[in-house]
């Protein structure tokens, strides 16, 4: 005999239901790509990233550049570090913006390009990744914040210029160390000018931050002084910008260096929207998880016909297709009804081996099935529901009047 199958109907929300209530979020998060997308391509033409001397950004540097050519400077920017030393000469002062994101080996032969030549070497933001190999002896300190700074040196640079905007990184100097310490913040300076390792070599200077070569604060302060003084003591000026499609980056690159390179390229408003559109997520999330505490009894304001609650309770299930909860309440009803009817106790109502033979019993000649009835599979769809609840109402009249 083969076995009754048991039809189940799952109350978890359909495909469309869920596309019902996420197509608004869809279409905002699709507007907001798009958008993002078409502005980035209208200023991709001038706009280059930090520090580039080609963009117009407020964190650009065309404005300090054309400063620079006016004066007589040439300025070749170089994306690669061949190209860097390459154009290093005797004549010249070399930038570079972000030393950090070398790899050791870069580093290395950077190093070596600094020590034959009598060029000058300003590093930007140079932290401890990168000072060990080009600027062995010092080291940094937690960083600060850039804010108004005044020299408090004698370096002809810095008392030219006055005040600026500096901070950032900090170095630390060994004892003995002769060297130009300007721009301190917490006892530490955020500018170091350290002379050249030996005869013919040039300085190397240490800038904590690069603020005072954007667009946006050239103007402010001694800023514009300092910069052009720092970059334009040499008619030429190589402007190196590390890029990720520097090919000498991969000789000796861990693995993971690539994702921190390219985190480091992500201009700052962009982390910061990340990490706030993040925010406003997770407190949205609280928001609709939130839980008021537990549940308390209130009395009705108005009297609730047990009716409408019945005809309420149906309507929730045939929304959601729960044929199987629907049949099983009609089940349980009955059974709790019936067994008291046939003698048998209310803890044995919901138990075939108890009630069935008890209603055999009462009703040897019946025609309908009261296992499938009383415990049978789930209705398959809404006619064969009705036609359950039709059947048991009908067994219940007969037991009554037997």
């Amino acid at each position: 005999m083969s076995r009754p199958v048991t039809v189940t109907t799952s109350t978890a929300p359909s495909a469309r239901q869920v596309w019902t209530r996420v197509r608004g979020a869809v279409l905002v998060a699709a507007l907001v790509l798009t958008g993002g997308l078409a502005l980035a391509t209208v200023r991709s033409t001038d706009a280059h990233g930090a520090l580039d001397p080609r963009s117009a950004d407020p964190h650009g540097s065309r404005a300090v550049a054309e400063l620079l050519k006016a004066r007589g400077v040439t300025v070749t920017l170089a994306t690669t570090l061949a190209e860097a030393t390459a154009a290093t000469d005797t004549g010249a002062t070399l930038l570079v913006t972000t030393p950090d994101l070398l790899t050791d080996a870069q580093q290395s032969t950077l190093h070596t390009v600094m020590k034959a030549s009598a060029a000058r070497t300003v590093l930007v933001g140079a932290g401890h990744a990168s000072l060990d190999i080009l600027a062995p002896g010092v080291t940094g300190a937690p960083s600060t914040l850039v804010t108004e700074r005044a020299p408090a040196c004698t370096l002809p640079a810095a008392t030219r210029a006055g005040s600026v905007d500096l901070g950032g990184e900090r170095y630390e100097l060994p004892p003995g160390t002769t060297a130009e310490t300007c721009y301190r913040a917490e006892g530490l300076p955020s500018l170091v000018l350290l002379p050249g390792a030996g005869a013919g070599s040039a300085d190397t200077v240490l800038l904590g931050s690069p603020d005072i070569l954007y667009n946006s604060r050239l103007d402010q302060l001694g800023n514009a002084s300092l910069a052009l003084q720092l970059l334009g003591s040499r008619p030429h000026l190589v402007w190196y910008l590390p890029s990720l499609s520097d090919t000498s980056a991969t000789t000796d690159a861990p693995a993971d260096d690539t994702t921190g390179n390219f985190l480091a390229l992500i201009p700052s408003g962009w982390r910061w929207a990340t990490l706030q559109l993040a925010l406003a997520a997770l407190l949205a999330a609280l928001w609709r998880g939130r839980r008021l505490g537990p549940l308390v009894t209130e009395r009705l304001p108005v009297a609730l016909r047990a009716s409408e609650a019945t005809e309420g309770r149906a309507r929730l299930y045939r929304k959601a297709n729960a044929r199987d909860r629907a049949a099983s309440v009609l089940r349980t009803a009955t059974r709790t009804r019936l067994a008291p009817l046939l003698g048998v106790p209310v803890q044995g109502a919901h138990s075939p081996d108890l009630l069935l033979p008890a209603l055999s019993a009462r009703l040897p000649e019946t025609t309908a099935d009261p296992r499938n009835l009383l415990f049978g599979p789930a209705p398959a769809d809404d006619a064969t529901l009705i036609r359950l609840a039709d059947q048991l109402d009908a067994l219940e009249r007969e037991v009554r009047t037997s």
